[in-house]
Formats: C-alpha cells, sequence, structure tokens
C-alpha cells in the first residue's frame, strides 16, 4: 500500500475538560456501560503509573521499519499519545528510550505499541505510560519503506483506532473509543463511583449484593418463568 501521511491538523485537538472528567472516573466503571473499544488484555502498562488520558495519533508502520514512528515523534504535542500499529508483529520492537524520550520532550501523554518495546529499565525511569505486549531485544530499523501511514485508521489490541480517538490506560488495561462515544457515558460512570462507597458500607453491614443489585430479583423472576420447550 502507498504511503498515507496526514496532517495532525486535520483533526481536533484534545477536549482539555472532557479529558479532565475522564481523568476522575475509575476507568473500569465505563465497562459497565461499553462493550466496545477495550484492548485485547495482554496489551498491558509496562512503564508509568499515572492514569492515561490522551488524544490519539496514530501511525502504521511495517514490522522492521519505524521510519515513520521517527517522523512522527517530532510532530506531537501536549496530550497526545501515539499508537503504533506494527501490521501483528511481535519480535521487533520500535519504541525504546530514544523514540519515548522523543515523545516526552513534546509533552506526549504515552504511547501505546500493538507489539513490543525495548529499553523497558529506561522507559519506567522516565516514568510516561507505555503500553505493549511485552518486550524483545530486537528492534526496528530506519530502512525508509514507502509503506505505513500517519494519522489514519489502525488497529491496536484488536480495536479499530481512528486519529483524534480518546485513549485510556489505567494498571487494568487500555480503553480506545471517539470522544463523543465516552461523553455520552461519562456522568453516569461518575455518579456511579459516587456511589460506591455506600454500597460497599451496606455489604458489609450485612446486605447481600444481590438485593443490592437487583440480580437475586432478577433470579427469582427467571425461576417463576415457564421452562421453554
Amino acid at each position: 500500500m502507498p504511503l498515507d501521511l496526514r496532517s495532525l491538523s486535520e483533526f481536533p485537538p484534545l477536549d482539555v475538560q472532557l479529558a479532565a472528567r475522564l481523568a476522575q472516573v475509575d476507568f473500569p466503571t465505563l465497562g459497565h456501560y461499553l462493550e466496545e473499544g477495550f484492548c485485547d488484555p495482554g496489551l498491558r502498562r509496562v512503564a508509568g503509573t499515572d492514569k492515561l488520558v490522551g488524544r490519539a495519533v496514530t501511525v502504521r508502520i511495517t514490522p522492521t521499519d519505524s521510519t515513520l514512528l521517527h517522523h512522527t515523534a517530532g510532530l506531537v504535542g501536549p496530550g497526545d499519545v501515539v499508537v503504533v500499529d506494527c501490521g501483528g508483529d511481535r519480535r521487533h520492537a520500535p519504541l525504546g528510550e530514544v523514540v519515548v524520550n522523543a515523545l516526552a520532550a513534546r509533552g506526549a501523554a504515552g504511547a501505546v505499541v500493538d507489539g513490543v518495546c525495548t529499553d523497558i529499565d529506561a522507559l519506567r525511569e522516565l516514568g510516561i505510560p507505555v503500553y505493549a505486549y511485552g518486550t524483545s531485544l530486537l528492534t526496528t530499523k530506519l530502512h525508509g519503506i514507502p509503506d505505513g501511514s500517519v494519522n489514519a485508521p489502525v488497529n491496536c489490541g484488536g480495536v479499530p483506532v481512528g486519529p483524534g480517538d480518546l485513549v485510556l490506560g489505567d494498571a487494568n488495561g487500555l480503553l480506545i473509543a471517539p470522544a463523543a462515544r465516552l461523553a455520552a457515558v461519562l456522568d453516569e460512570a461518575l455518579l456511579d463511583d459516587e456511589e460506591e462507597p455506600s454500597l460497599v458500607a451496606e455489604l458489609y453491614a450485612g446486605q447481600p449484593l444481590g438485593e443490592l443489585t437487583g440480580a437475586s430479583a432478577t433470579v427469582a423472576k427467571l425461576r417463576a418463568a415457564p421452562a421453554t420447550p
């Protein structure tokens, strides 16, 4: 496929107010309201300790060539999260100490690679969130292969990712979705988080979980329903 290079300015900047509100929610709470956008659980945070909230800047590379990634590292800005599609490769590491420092120097919020990274000790010392399937000593090179894309749709962790989508990550995993989809469930999710401490207190006061959530009433209805032939 030919190169598909799109300007980062073609997509809206990070909505700072929405990002701040999303940072307040417990990300697994969003899993009560959404089904799509959750990356493969094997894609884990390997560096950094903070929650990740940022705008996806997408890069698709061939398995051995990180030329486009090096190029993109000089274009990102505050709040951006570079999402790297390696075409399914799990051997060559495109993210390492130099690339992640380049992102950090420009204020990027983090990096996600649908593959592996390297220089893990240096990445952990640097501290910005990095998500990967693992680590490798084998790195990509700067071959200049005329194939790949910047800020075009990619796949990461089994999820289709569009440029400008929001990337949410913590120690549990990653969620990548359009901003409007996340905004639509955010108020209800924040309310759930506010109510959760009182729910837990009721559990320790002796209340059964199924009664509090309505699950036991549902089970009673299922028992009473006639059996289907």
